[in-house]
């Protein structure tokens, strides 16, 4: 599991020091982007039936090694299972560990909730060209090109301080109601399941809660 930085408070203060890199390299260029509204960009980012008997709950960071393991090996057999039959709803809550995935968990949001998860699976797929690249900001907007966002799209979301503050304030409920301290870490009724476990552990506890 990716630890994530104790004191939140801090943790807010040296993303906001760092988020400084990403504005320092955007073009001032607006005119323009086309992102969703802020309202759009900030809704709940759900996948499944909304009446599924259960609800998984995520948090989970795109620079996060183990989030993209989990992505790529257990999450299919979840969705196939137990998301595609309409018994369970995945609510993705993003829980940004640095600054490049804090960027990147904006550029996902910014497309709007038709487009989110489409961006995330680019970003967890690509993680390890974009999070060891000497410049992770610019390698995350090439791939967000492959999502049909321009160069203006992605100046204006990464200069958009109302989103940038929903994904902290998310980030910040989660460690505050759940005592979320590392992703990827699963809330399915009262369990609480840390790291990218594999898919029989969340069989088991899925199971018990449909039942």
């Amino acid at each position: 599991m990716a630890n994530i930085i104790p004191d939140f408070a801090f943790r807010r203060h040296f993303l906001f020091a760092g988020f400084a890199t990403i504005l320092a390299i955007v073009s001032p260029a607006l005119s323009k982007a086309a992102n969703v509204s802020n309202e759009l960009a900030t809704q709940e980012m759900v996948i499944g039936h909304p009446d599924a008997p259960v609800t998984i709950i995520e948090y989970a960071s795109l620079g996060c090694s183990h989030c993209a393991s989990f992505h790529q090996n257990t999450y299919p057999e979840i969705k196939k299972t137990y998301i595609d039959t309409g018994k369970v709803k995945l609510i993705y809550r993003d829980y940004p560990l640095g600054t490049p995935a804090l960027a990147a968990s904006m550029i996902s949001r910014c497309g709007g909730p038709s487009k989110y998860f489409g961006m995330v699976d680019i970003f967890f797929r690509s993680q390890r060209q974009w999070a060891s690249s000497e410049n992770p900001i610019n390698a995350l907007g090439q791939m967000a090109r492959f999502g049909g966002m321009s160069t203006d799209d992605i100046n204006a979301c990464l200069q958009n301080q109302a989103l940038m503050d929903h994904i902290q304030g998310v980030a910040k409920h989660g460690q505050d109601k759940f005592d979320v301290n590392s992703t990827p870490t699963f809330i399915i009724d009262d369990e609480k399941i840390e790291g990218a476990q594999n898919f029989e552990t969340f069989k088991k506890i899925i199971d018990k809660a449909l039942n």
